[in-house]
């Protein structure tokens, strides 16, 4: 007991630790820093000498840890001095706890070796913080930020956009700033995510933007992925037109097409009491006003069913129309001949063109394009005049521009009325010094006289009158661009040439006179009429309160109503049409003027004016080309017959336009019309004495057709289709009624579809002729003859003999041969007589030819089977009775151009009754020449 009281009194002081401490660990480490540092004191001393078991005393053997979860230890690295260290028992992670407090004692090592009565400090309180790693990058809180903003205004804010961090500590979770990674956007965003614009936007400019955005943290450690930011721009709301293109295409061929499908009027909400728009077609820059078909005078007038008769006083240059080789002239017009006259010069119509039967009645026609020419108000610029050709200056008609006024002039002669008359008619109109296009008719009824202009009918507000002029003997002179000043013989002295005065500033075409005929209102619409405008589709979709007018051009389109959506719907029918096959490609422009009127008052609004265009594309330009046989080859008698031969018999015109595009071409076949043929001959013109090209009328009618003709060819125009050009040119005959010197004929054919604008491969053709006059020309034919031919021995021959043998033949032999001579000339006689009749036949089958082609097939055969008596036939006839041969060749030319003259009369004969003689002449003709075949 005594022992045990003594050994218990040693160890008697308890450990001593601090009260409290404060650790930090930065996460994911196992080391914690404390203040102060960890240690425990004892104050016992060791006893080795007292006891060894005593050597303990005053040592820390120990450090507990008292705490709910608490993830530390205390660990005791020097015993004798008490230090110890805090660690971390398992990973700390900042994110699921920042901070830990817990108890914790210290242990000495009790009074003996097996820690028996051990003491332990007071309890002392430790706090440990946990420092935070910027592990995390930012994360934004939407995957898609959406704002819309007004044009025209500056934000301070359009929206906000918010990024996170998950670390822990206020230094990495913390987003410190923003940044816009769109470069060249004209946009800001600051430190908080605020997004501002930095200029005002424009909703025609850009309609919206989208921009990308990126966060950092205050570690400056960058967000993951950035956001992306949609901004739309919007409208300030204006009242006006939405929803329209600037351009629209239009496809030749493809009818009408829609101008502004998706168009309508925003209006911004206001009430609204009538909406008018007026849209307008400007085509002033496309050939003479607007895109019209570009054939010649002649053609357009036969087209549109004009009186035929009118004279072209304005054609193009040939060398038949030379008056106006010297004009200037404006090429760049789509094939659309213009003559530009600059005041400096002026052409004389030949007298042989210039019509010499006017009467009371008389069309004038032209287009003109006539501007004010600064300084020359008071001359008179003069389009047409007929003057006095010498000694005097009396002007008899014209049409002259005085002071942007249009003046005609009509001195009836004293022959005609002795009366105060009526001589000039006035019109004042603006359309005369516009500077556009414009189409003039001038119908006289004398003593009325009425001027249409694109149509529409003006009356003159001013009429003169004056005396008649008095008859004499001088000669007038026709003149365009000017006027012809005659000369008396005191003037002649002072200015020895006659000169022109009154010279025209402006362009003119189509310029034509029609005597004895005035034009109706059809024909001249017709003349000037536009094949582009505007149109509206589905005329019974439109509402009942849409009204709406065109001009008579239809360039001009004016839609009414009162609600707005019905003008929107009748806006969209709006329509481009170009009725031609080869338009003018090109663009037409647009213009829209709106006027929209309010409840109460007269305009409430301001609608802005549209400007659009219509691109008429190019079109696919056809290829004309013309076949057939290039070579017609012909016995003389048939050129002699009453009609001749139909060098193009065997002709076809056909037209392919390419399609499809270069990596599938192809071709396509394409029906169009054509505006003129012309058969020129190749060589020397025609001699009128012995042949000629021609077209009988009958081959024209039903067809817009007509024909002229002269020794350098024929010509076939009008605006008529394809297959009626090729019935045409089939019946075009050439007919040379002595073709014993000529061998061949070579014409040339071409076609044009526009006035030029596109034309045809030139065809030649050459006509040969079959002569039988020459023995040495049926030797080849004797040399390869058919086998329906049988050898026959050349008469020539046998002749030849006989005359040897005359010389020195008995009486009996010279009997024989005079016996044999007769038979042969019997045998001549019957052969030349069935010759004419089978050449009859063959004129009769060439009258119908087109309903039985096989006749002049069978007659060609017929022909070629007698060449070799024929030929025999004409060498006999040749060395016995030359001068006859001469005067029958003279009779049978006489008799060609009778029945030449006469084949009018005979095609009016009875169809009936000349088919019955016809048939009964083939007959009676096909029995003899087999029975003749027969008997050879």
């Amino acid at each position: 007991m005594k022992h045990f009281s003594i050994f218990f009194s040693v160890n008697k002081h308890k450990p001593w630790i601090e009260t409290s401490y404060h650790g930090v660990i930065t996460e994911n480490m196992d080391t914690v820093l404390l203040d102060p540092p960890l240690v425990a004191l004892d104050k016992d001393a060791p006893l080795p000498l007292v006891s060894p078991s005593l050597s303990f005393l005053g040592e820390i053997c120990a450090f507990n840890i008292y705490g709910q979860d608490a993830p530390f230890e205390a660990v005791v690295l020097n015993r004798t001095s008490g230090e110890g260290v805090l660690r971390a028992s398992t990973p700390v992670d900042c994110e699921i706890q920042k901070e830990y407090t817990f108890i914790i004692q210290a242990y000495d090592c009790g009074a003996g070796p097996s820690g028996a009565d051990w003491k332990k400090s007071h309890k002392a309180v430790v706090h440990i913080q946990v420092d935070d790693v910027n592990e995390f990058s930012p994360l934004f809180r939407e995957p898609l930020y959406k704002a819309s903003v007004t044009e025209g205004k500056i934000y301070d804010s359009i929206l906000q956009v918010e990024a996170w961090d998950q670390d822990c500590s206020p230094q990495y979770s913390q987003i410190c700033n923003y940044e816009i990674v769109t470069a060249g956007t004209p946009f800001a965003i600051d430190r908080n995510g605020n997004i501002r614009n930095t200029e005002r936007l424009s909703y025609d400019k850009q309609q919206s933007y989208e921009i990308m955005v990126t966060a950092f943290d205050c570690g400056q450690k960058r967000a993951k992925e950035d956001v992306p930011v949609h901004i739309e721009v919007k409208p300030v709301c204006k009242p006006g037109w939405q929803g329209w293109n600037k351009r629209v295409d239009y496809e030749p061929g493809t009818g009408s097409k829609q101008l502004f499908p998706k168009m309508h009027l925003e209006t911004c909400g206001g009430p609204l009491s009538g909406v008018k728009a007026m849209v307008e077609l400007q085509t002033n820059h496309i050939g003479k006003g607007c895109d019209r078909e570009t054939y010649s005078e002649k053609s357009l007038q036969k087209l549109c069913g004009a009186a035929s008769g009118s004279t072209d006083l304005l054609p193009a240059p040939s060398p038949s129309t030379n008056w106006t080789a010297s004009l200037l002239t404006d090429s760049g017009r789509d094939s659309d001949l213009i003559y530009r006259f600059d005041g400096r010069q002026a052409a004389n119509v030949p007298d042989h063109v210039v019509p010499q039967n006017l009467t009371d009645q008389f069309t004038l026609a032209t287009w003109m394009k006539h501007g004010p020419t600064p300084g020359l108000r008071a001359e008179k610029e003069t389009l047409l005049c007929n003057s006095d050709k010498t000694e005097m200056n009396r002007h008899h008609y014209s049409l002259y521009v005085h002071n942007c006024r249009l003046v005609f002039l009509l001195r009836r002669d004293f022959t005609q009325v002795d009366t105060f008359r009526p001589a000039e008619f006035h019109w004042k109109l603006e359309q005369i010094c516009d500077k556009e296009w414009h189409y003039y008719v001038i119908n006289v009824e004398f003593p009325a006289v009425t001027l249409f202009v694109d149509g529409v009918t003006y009356e003159p507000y001013l009429v003169t009158d004056d005396w008649p002029i008095h008859a004499s003997k001088i000669d007038t002179q026709l003149t365009v661009g000017a006027c012809w000043q005659g000369q008396s013989a005191s003037e002649r002295a002072s200015m020895p040439t006659p000169r022109f005065t009154q010279y025209f500033h402006g362009s003119l075409s189509g310029l034509t006179i029609r005597p004895g005929r005035i034009e109706t209102q059809k024909v001249i619409s017709c003349l000037q009429a536009c094949k582009e405008g505007l149109d509206i589709n589905s005329l019974e979709s439109l509402a009942k309160d849409i009204k709406f007018h065109f001009n008579p051009a239809q360039s001009v389109l004016v839609v009414e109503g009162e609600d707005v959506d019905s003008i929107n719907t009748a806006m969209t029918k709006v329509s481009y049409i170009n009725s031609r096959q080869f338009p003018t490609p090109g663009l037409r422009r647009l213009h829209i003027t709106t006027t929209v009127q309010c409840f109460g008052e007269d305009t409430c609004l301001s609608i802005p004016d549209i400007k659009a265009v219509v691109m008429v594309l190019q079109p696919s330009e056809p290829q004309i080309t013309i076949t057939g046989s290039n070579r017609l080859v012909r016995p003389a008698g048939d050129l002699r017959g009453p009609l001749g031969v139909a060098p193009f018999k065997e002709l076809y015109i056909t037209s392919t336009v390419m399609k499809g595009d270069a990596r599938r071409p192809g071709v396509m076949e394409l029906m169009h019309n054509l505006d003129y043929c012309d058969v020129l001959v190749i060589g020397d013109e025609l001699n009128p004495e012995r042949e000629s090209l021609e077209i009988h009328h009958s081959a024209l009618l039903g067809k817009h057709l007509d024909a002229t003709n002269s020794t350098s060819g024929i010509s076939i125009y009008g605006v008529d289709s394809m297959a009626h050009y090729e019935q045409a040119l089939r019946q075009v005959r050439y007919r040379n009624w002595r073709p014993a010197a000529l061998s061949e004929r070579r014409f040339r054919l071409t076609c044009s579809e526009l006035n030029g604008r596109y034309t045809s491969n030139e065809f030649n053709l050459e006509v040969s002729v079959l002569h039988h006059s020459a023995p040495v020309e049926h030797v080849n034919h004797m040399a390869a003859q058919p086998q329906y031919m049988r050898p026959v021995h050349h008469p020539l021959m046998i002749h030849t003999i006989n005359s040897h043998m005359s010389a020195g033949a008995p009486p009996a032999a010279t009997v024989v041969i005079v016996v044999c001579i007769a038979a042969l000339v019997v045998i001549v006689v019957i052969g030349v007589y069935r010759i004419h009749a089978t050449h009859q036949e063959g004129s009769r089958e060439d009258e119908d030819e087109v309903k039985e082609p096989e006749a002049e097939w069978d007659n060609s055969a017929l022909t070629i089977t007698v060449n070799p008596m024929e030929a025999a036939a004409g060498e006999e006839v040749r060395a016995e009775e030359h001068e006859e041969e001469e005067e029958d060749e003279e009779l049978v030319g006489g008799g060609t151009s009778a029945e030449s003259d006469n084949s009018d009369e005979e095609e009016r004969e009875d169809d009936s009754g000349g088919r019955k003689d016809v048939e009964e002449r083939k007959q009676k003709g096909k029995l003899e020449w087999d029975s003749s075949s027969m008997a050879y």
